[in-house]
């Protein structure tokens, strides 16, 4: 019966680590919410059908991404737990593959603390730029206890990186490329708690967290990037409209004219201050 046990468990233990070096489900999650998201963006923004299509004619290939950065910037949270995710989907992809290095020494701990610190260290630098100071503490603190979860569970030994080919498969002393293994390391029982429920943390915030606050921006009537009031020349008449801005050319604005419901070129733009467009979804 424990045999079995401990059967399934190394069955488990290899998926987690062939999930770990293909990005684990955060990589799918990610794809998938970069591809579908904005379209569902812009088709509750402008209303669907047609207009989908013109917008994104009229954004041009180029500017398409615009619509994910335009929903990242000017959401805190949805921001920050993007940030969190994304560091622990990058930093899980390379400590499968090796990137955490084992030993007691000077430079074994100093490259530890690179690679755990550093990191979240960035996304918590950008997102107290964009949002303000406690966002960004907030959001390197959370970036880094997830990946210092994940080193825990290689330098214990719960989870191993993926071994290149002529690796030999007994070593000890964790010199070989791939192995992070550390037998010397013995963390308190409340550290290695801790890094078993970071996985569960990251699976929540990647499967279920993320993908809400995805659709709840995606869904609440707010443009992705800023609403200007523009003059328009509609043949020998001009008139003053509404426009989301999707691209700049010369001196004027193309942009969707939320007046006559088609693309328009605007001259003399002012900003607006406001990016609502329609009320949220769960109001209508």
């Amino acid at each position: 019966m424990s045999g079995a046990a401990d059967s399934r468990a190394d069955r488990d233990l290899e998926e987690e680590r062939r999930a770990d070096r293909k990005g684990g489900p955060g990589h799918t999650v990610l794809i998938a919410l970069a591809l579908a998201v904005p379209v569902a963006k812009v088709a509750y923004t402008v209303g669907g059908g047609d207009a989908v299509r013109d917008v994104f004619v009229g954004m041009e290939p180029a500017n398409w991404p615009d619509v994910l950065l335009g929903m990242v910037i000017t959401d805190p949270l949805l921001g920050s737990v993007l940030a969190v995710v994304v560091s622990r989907v990058v930093f899980a992809l390379f400590a499968a593959r090796g990137a955490v290095p084992t030993g007691r020494g000077p430079l074994a701990h100093l490259r530890r603390a690179g690679i755990t610190v550093l990191n979240p260290l960035a996304v918590g630098v950008i997102d107290a730029c964009l949002f303000g100071p406690w966002w960004g503490l907030g959001t390197a603190l959370a970036a880094y206890a997830l990946r210092k979860g994940v080193v825990v569970e290689y330098r214990t030994g719960r989870r191993r990186p993926h071994r290149p080919h002529g690796t030999a498969r007994d070593d000890p002393h964790g010199t070989s490329h791939g192995t992070a293994h550390d037998p010397d390391y013995r963390p308190p029982p409340w550290l290695r708690r801790a890094a078993g429920a970071e996985q569960w943390v990251a699976l929540l915030l990647t499967v279920a967290v993320l993908p809400a606050l995805f659709l709840v921006s995606a869904l609440d009537g707010q443009a992705w990037t800023s609403i200007v009031a523009c003059r328009v020349t509609d043949g020998s008449r001009t008139a003053d409209a509404r426009l989301i801005e999707l691209s700049r050319k010369g001196d004027g604005v193309v942009g969707w004219n939320l007046d006559a419901e088609e693309i328009s070129n605007g001259l003399g733009c002012t900003g607006t201050g406001s990016r609502f467009v329609r009320e949220p979804w769960w109001r209508t």
